[in-house]
């Protein structure tokens, strides 16, 4: 049977990804199909390694380690930022008010500081960006919370916003109403896209479909997108990011989700094109000319600067997709090697790979470039 995942009832300011990619990287190859090695690493830290040529990675299954006092629950996205520390983002349990949903860990994984406990049941989109001299960070939640914020490194709130009713799609009250409610008209935001202006963009992936336009001091101006079958229009508008590789025109890229498909639009949201091949394709990253696409059918994405897919680790979408039913709960049917659900995942400076995956016990890999 077809397994359908996560769809609902149907600056110059810089992210935390774009700041990061600096380092060089080798001349790439062309792709194979990826493989599972088991050899010894040099380092000894891991014998499984994933990927072919210059796309080769060392796996790390549950890389961060949480204190005992503390639980995995579905965990979502993740940030870096400038010092290298990784923030992740639960989707937390409602019935668990007290318990952190952002959590830090240091390079080797281990646990710095754990806050955000207003975002509990409803924790999603999270992004690191430095705005002059400082970082914050920004955390978009979606179910009972409904809202967007902007955040310290350590947690303490600098704005908290809701849905922008002068938009004119939500139903009355959405702005201050806490009740979970599925629609059209309903504010569910999912991810954010950052603006060399010093806005910013938000996708609201799980309610309306627009993408909303921000000020730099998060006030609404614009929208662009809405349901729709493609074309500038949408099917969950899940994952945003703001194109800037090397050598390509600046563009908006959309994860259109639940069409299983990339949208490029110009900055003023019109549409250009449309990629085609993924499997619920969740968000988006990019260091020096490669892109990361994470794709809840099981599988982590690498595009070169053209655009085409140089490599695809821990595909495991067969079987996920077709044969398993309910393996997001069954950590025991887990492959090494293979992924369940990719929600997220970004590049670090030395183009090492995090991965978080929709899954109910949580779950945080490192892939350690070794190619």
């Amino acid at each position: 049977m077809q397994y359908q995942i996560g769809i609902e009832k149907e600056n110059q300011p810089q992210s935390r990804r774009n700041f990061l990619k600096t380092a060089g990287l080798a001349t790439l190859t062309t792709v194979v199909s990826p493989t599972i090695l088991r050899a010894a690493d040099k380092t000894g830290r891991s014998d499984l390694v994933i990927g072919t040529g210059a796309y080769r990675y060392e796996v790390h299954h549950h890389w961060a380690k949480l204190p005992d006092q503390f639980s995995w629950q579905t965990t979502h996205n993740v940030a870096l930022d400038a010092e290298g520390l990784l923030y992740v983002i639960h989707e937390g349990r409602v019935d668990q008010p007290d318990h952190p949903s952002i959590f830090v860990f240091d390079q080797q994984g281990k646990y710095i500081r754990s806050f955000g406990n207003q975002f509990q049941g409803g924790g999603h989109g999270l992004e690191v960006r430095t705005e002059g001299s400082e970082q914050f960070l920004y955390v978009c939640a979606y179910q009972q919370v409904k809202a967007f914020a902007k955040l310290t490194l350590k947690g303490e709130t600098v704005w908290q916003k809701y849905a922008p009713m002068e938009s004119g799609v939500y139903l009355k009250n959405e702005d201050t109403e806490r009740t979970k409610r599925w629609g059209r008209d309903a504010f569910m935001p999912t991810n954010f896209a950052f603006l060399d202006d010093g806005g910013f963009l938000l996708a609201d992936g799980y309610g309306s479909f627009y993408i909303h336009r921000y000020n730099k001091d998060g006030n609404w101006i614009s929208k662009f997108g809405g349901p729709g079958d493609g074309q500038g229009t949408f099917a969950t508008p899940h994952g945003i990011w703001i194109d800037k590789r090397p050598g390509r025109e600046e563009r908006i890229i959309v994860c259109d989700r639940a069409h299983h498909t990339l949208q490029y639009l110009t900055l003023e949201g019109e549409y250009i094109e449309t990629l085609e091949g993924y499997g619920l394709p969740a968000n988006i990253d990019t260091w020096n000319d490669l892109m990361l696409v994470p794709e809840l059918h099981a599988r982590v994405s690498i595009l070169d600067g053209e655009n085409n897919v140089v490599a695809r680790l821990g595909d495991d979408v067969k079987r996920i997709t077709q044969t398993e039913e309910k393996i997001r709960e069954l950590s025991e049917k887990w492959i090494p090697g293979k992924f369940v659900h990719p929600h997220d995942a970004c590049f670090d400076a030395d183009g090492n790979i995090y991965v978080a995956e929709w899954v109910a016990t949580g779950r945080v890999t490192k892939l350690r470039r070794v190619s």
